[in-house]
């Protein structure tokens, strides 16, 4: 790949200089590089091999959406990923992403979401129960669990075999863990090959798909009707009046698993911390409940008049995106802004680095629920939680309405006390919390 004059480069030297840091934490290194290049730079990561890094909001809006029909996904998703979770609609491309994308859409629609809502509910009261007041702990487990187990009520309302839903939600983060080591040690591609550890998580793969599979028959030769979202995936018709065939309805259910999980219990680990350090934003969510709940005991009222939690959940996921690297390749030779990118072009936008560009934000690394508040949104072209453009996340109502709860919930039975002096992260597929340690005081 030949390297474009006008896009600052960082040598392959570097790369290899602090190849160990970037498998612990690549942030540091790539925040450097920001300072020092600009908000694009070009990392060479072998002796043909490049990706150009991003913070510019501007780019990443005429990517994802502007120009959006010229790029396409790299093969970290299509393909890597892809081996685990199979061909949804996170990992596939072209005419037969378009296609998934109309069939599933229907499903996450907000009037759909009504359904689930009590479902969601149940699951985010049951895993609260694990909470021992007055004790520290780390939460993350909790609301790890919390987050699959509400994708699991979500997908299956009825009682699903629970050694079957641990073994799958084992076997999620399992794959996700070697996923990440092939990424961070491309350079040990042959090594995971040849050691059989490809091979050994891609067996788990096929487990959890057999699991799946008996899980959709039991469903069928019941015939009952559930209204959860497996039935609303087993009812899509195609234009042509077909249903999803058995693999790909399966493919689907793995990327939920996969996606709608990880990224929800990070961001409520992440907003729970946050309201830990900011215990006056605690009591505003509190208020606000107890004002909502004084007027209404309808679900999705309390979904849709919490403003302030959304506010603060919005800011969490601001600061801490998990969702925070979005990747692209071009097709065709593209220009922005006097930057020319040869076709097969590597971009790789750093979320995180956007909602945090001190060009784009005041006060980038404060944590101010208000910049999100009715009267001051202004962000649609640098905010990017859950994506832009046609291939935002299907699911982030789903997130949005789930997190909502789940921290509506928690605050309006405890005070939250943080343990921990500062957030820490760990980046893998998706920016996890480290050091999640809290006490909770029961509310009299």
């Amino acid at each position: 790949m030949n390297t474009k004059q006008n896009i600052p480069t960082v040598p392959l030297s570097k790369f290899f200089k602090h190849s160990l840091e970037i498998l612990k934490n690549p942030l540091p290194f790539h925040h450097q590089n920001f300072v020092e290049q600009g908000d694009v730079f070009r990392l060479k990561i072998g002796f043909k091999n490049s990706v150009i890094f991003v913070r510019d909001a501007s780019l990443a809006e005429y990517v994802l959406q502007k120009n959006q029909k010229n790029y396409t996904k790299s093969k970290i998703q299509t393909e890597d990923l892809a081996k685990y979770v199979g061909k949804g609609l996170l990992t596939s491309e072209g005419d037969h992403w378009k296609k998934q994308r109309k069939l599933i859409q229907p499903a996450f629609h907000k009037k759909q979401l009504v359904n689930l809502l009590d479902n969601i509910k149940g699951a985010i009261q049951t895993e609260y129960k694990r909470i021992s007041p007055n004790t520290v702990i780390d939460i993350f487990p909790i609301l790890n669990d919390l987050a699959f187990q509400t994708v699991v009520k979500s997908l299956f309302s009825i009682a699903v075999d629970k050694q079957d839903i641990n073994d799958l939600q084992n076997i999620t983060e399992q794959t996700q863990k070697m996923l990440v080591k092939e990424l961070r040690q491309p350079y040990l591609g042959w090594w995971f090959s040849l050691s059989g550890e490809i091979k050994k998580h891609t067996d788990l793969t096929d487990q959890a798909r057999h699991i799946l599979k008996r899980i959709v028959n039991d469903r069928r030769i019941s015939k009952t009707k559930e209204h959860d979202l497996l039935d609303m995936l087993l009812d899509a018709k195609y234009d042509d009046g077909s249903s999803m065939k058995e693999e790909q309805l399966v493919d689907e259910i793995l990327i939920l698993f996969a996606a709608g999980h990880e990224t929800t219990s990070n961001a409520l680990t992440f907003t729970t911390q946050l309201l830990a350090l900011h215990p006056e934003w605690q009591d505003k969510i509190y208020n606000e409940r107890n004002a909502i709940e004084n007027e209404t005991n309808d679900l999705m009222d309390l979904v849709t008049k919490s403003k302030v939690c959304q506010q603060v959940i919005e800011e969490a996921m601001r600061l801490y995106p998990p969702a925070y690297f979005i990747d692209r390749v071009n097709k065709e030779p593209d220009a922005f802004n006097n930057m020319e990118f040869e076709a097969g072009s590597n971009l790789l936008f750093s979320v995180y680095e956007m909602h945090r560009n001190p060009k784009l934000w005041e006060q980038p690394d404060a944590f101010l629920p208000e910049r999100f508040s009715e009267g001051s949104r202004k962000f649609s072209s640098q905010y990017f939680p859950f994506g832009a453009g046609p291939r935002k996340c299907i699911g982030n109502n789903f997130a949005m309405f789930e997190m909502i709860i789940a921290i509506s919930e928690l605050v309006s039975n405890y005070k939250i006390i943080p343990d921990f002096e500062a957030i820490e992260i760990t980046p893998l597929i998706t920016l996890k919390p480290k050091n999640a340690f809290l006490k909770f005081e029961a509310r009299t």
